[in-house]
Formats: structure tokens, C-alpha cells, sequence
């Protein structure tokens, strides 16, 4: 699916700043619009180490377009893991079909890796909440449909904050201009404001001071999804730099003869090995619900998303000048990824995760 319907059109995405709504439809018919999600709401019930495999795959083909279903699909396993019934039924097979489409509203333009610090408020008033406050750096912002919240409903802190699941529309709901990115170009990226949107309570996941912990969750899978397309960046990056030192001939000879750059080339071969080892070993902790999952994640979230970009950055430098062409598929890899090292919590936040577990012991 990568290489016939995502691959030709990649530069074409990136270039014209398309949202490529149908394919990722067609993606969808395939299982992937929900793909850890349970089959009862249309999902197809695979595991977290399925779902790696998957988006390491699909990234070779688009690594932005795969980094948005990655989202997707962490907006959907929440409303299925934490919804009731009723909301799991509401919200979930139209979002596993991808007729319609999920936003992930954490973030906030005063609180990025201090995220328990939000401020966007949610009032109760009888049975609704009325929502003030604006969220930043929001995938697919403004195009899709329903919107998963996170907001306070409490004191400050992260026992204050619940989760919410707003849908396009809602009076008092809006969006700021399209952001201009580096990469991750063929999904837009805009703030989304609340001026008092009326919210009804039964579109609450979970208890109210839940939300954080939801959030938290959901992040521990969205770390191997974001790790996983890292991998299918450095995949096809390795493969496009394999090619690269075939045909191209300097001082007559192929590239390839050079055993500097065959070295470095395992290197890279190597390190693309242990990061996908490292990402399938979390994946397989999270899905076995292990104890030490949330460490393991951030582990393979950072091991991961470096490597992949240093493996990318380097393949790019195998090809010269004409590595810096965007007619050459390498430089949107290596713009796609960079992103990867500082959403879905920053490699820094990542490393204070990892230490705060090894120092309280």
C-alpha cells in the first residue's frame, strides 16, 4: 500500500501542503483507521507490536501522512478504551472507517513538556461544560472532525484536568491560521480555541480528574507509533542510499567501491536494527500491560527517533549536492523526521522520565 498509493505522491503532499483525505480512506477499507481499537466499533483488534509493524511500513511510503493516522489512532483507542458504551458506539466506527477524522488538543501555547501545567478551563454547568482556552500545534486542526481535549475541571496540577471529546461545528469552536513547517507538511497544523463552546457531560471520557492519566496512556502508544515512523523513514532512507552509492561514480569507480561509505553504511543498517529491536521490545511490553512499559517506551521513543534522524540526516550526505534537491525523495525524509525528536513529549522529557525511574528505583 506504501509503495503503490502513498510513495508516487509523497513529494506532491509535501509540496502542495495536500491532506490526502481518500487514501487515507483507502487505508482505512484496509484496517487502518483503527487498528488497536476493538473489532465490536469497527476497529481491527491487533496489537501494539502489529500496529508498529504497520506504521513502519506505511512511513516508507509518506512519513507525515503516516504520523497523522498515528494519531488518529491514538484518538480513537481512547474514546474505546475510556468511553462508555454509548460514546464507544457514538464515536468510534465512523473514525475507524476514517469517514471521519481525529485531532489530539493537549498541548497548549504555555504548556508544552509541562503539560499538567494547562490552562484551558471547563466549567460545569448542569449537564454541559462550557470550554475556554486555545490549543497549539494541533495535527489536523480545522480539517477533522472530532476533537479529544484535554481541560481543566478541577484545581491545578495534573489531578484538575479531564478529558473531552468535542466535535466540529460546536458553536464558539475555531482555528488559527495554517502553520508553516518544515516537514509534516501534508497535514496541517493549527491552534484551536474554545470561546465558550457548550460541551454535553456525556461527552466526558472517563471521571472528572481523569484526563491526565488518559492522556498519559495514550502518549505510551503514541511514543511507539511516532518511534515506529522514525523507523520507516530510516528504512527507506537506508535503501535510497544503498541505491544512491550503486549508480553514482566518482573518481571511476561506484560509491559503493569507497569502504568508508560501506562502512558507514552498515553502520547505519546497524543502528536502523537496534532502534526497530528496541521499538518492537516496548510495543511488546505495553501490549503485555508490563510494569516498566512507560519507561520502556520513552526509552524506545528517544533511542529511536535520534537514531532514525542521524541515520536519514547521514544518508542524505551520501548523496551529495543532489541530496539537497527536493527532486530526491531523502531530504523530505530527513525534514518529516526532525519533528519526531520533539513531539509526543521531547527527547529531553523522554530522558527525565527515564532517570526519574532509575533514581527512585
Amino acid at each position: 500500500f506504501a509503495s503503490k498509493e502513498m510513495a508516487p505522491h509523497m513529494a506532491e503532499w509535501d509540496e502542495k501542503e495536500i491532506f490526502p483525505v481518500e487514501t487515507m480512506r483507502k487505508a482505512a477499507q484496509l484496517g487502518f483507521g483503527g487498528i488497536y481499537v476493538k473489532p465490536d466499533v469497527g476497529g481491527s483488534g491487533l496489537s501494539r507490536l502489529d500496529t508498529s509493524i504497520i506504521f513502519e511500513a506505511l512511513s516508507t511510503g509518506c512519513t507525515s501522512t503516516t504520523a497523522y493516522m498515528s494519531i488518529h489512532n491514538m484518538c480513537v483507542w481512547m474514546i474505546d478504551t475510556f468511553g462508555n458504551e454509548e460514546q464507544r458506539r457514538r464515536f468510534c466506527p465512523s473514525l475507524c472507517s476514517m469517514e471521519k477524522f481525529a485531532s489530539y488538543c493537549l498541548t497548549e501555547p504555555g504548556s508544552g513538556s509541562d503539560a499538567a501545567s494547562l490552562l484551558t478551563s471547563a466549567q460545569r454547568k448542569g449537564d454541559t461544560y462550557v470550554l475556554n482556552g486555545s490549543k497549539a500545534f494541533i495535527s489536523g486542526g480545522g480539517d477533522t472532525d472530532i476533537y479529544v481535549v484535554m481541560c481543566r475541571t478541577g484545581g491545578p496540577g495534573p489531578k484538575g484536568i479531564s478529558c473531552l471529546v468535542l466535535e466540529k461545528g460546536t458553536p464558539g469552536l475555531s482555528f488559527g491560521k495554517k502553520e508553516k513547517k518544515v516537514g509534516w507538511n501534508s497535514q496541517p497544523t493549527r491552534a484551536v480555541i474554545f470561546e465558550d463552546c457548550v460541551v454535553p457531560v456525556g461527552n466526558r471520557l472517563g471521571t472528572e480528574g481523569q484526563g491526565f492519566s488518559i492522556a498519559m496512556k495514550g502518549l505510551n502508544g503514541g511514543r511507539i507509533n511516532i518511534a515506529s515512523c522514525s523507523l520507516g523513514a530510516a528504512h527507506a532512507s537506508v535503501l535510497l542510499a544503498q541505491e544512491h552509492l550503486t549508480v553514482r561514480k566518482q573518481f571511476g569507480e561506484p560509491l559503493a567501491n569507497n569502504q568508508y561509505l560501506q562502512f558507514r553504511l552498515a553502520e547505519m543498517a546497524t543502528r536502523l536494527v537496534a532502534a526497530r529491536l528496541m521499538v518492537r521490545n516496548a510495543a511488546r511490553a505495553l501490549q503485555d500491560g508490563r510494569e516498566d512499559a512507560a519507561v520502556l517506551c520513552s526509552m524506545a521513543k528517544l533511542f529511536a527517533t535520534d537514531e532514525c534522524f542521524a541515520v536519514c540526516n547521514q544518508a542524505l550526505q551520501m548523496h551529495g549536492g543532489y541530496g539537497y534537491l527536493k527532486d530526491y525523495a531523502v531530504q523530505q525524509f530527513v525534514r518529516d523526521i526532525r519533528v519526531h525528536q520533539i513531539l509526543e513529549g521531547t527527547n529531553e522529557v523522554m530522558r527525565m522520565i527515564v532517570a526519574r525511574n532509575l533514581l527512585q528505583g
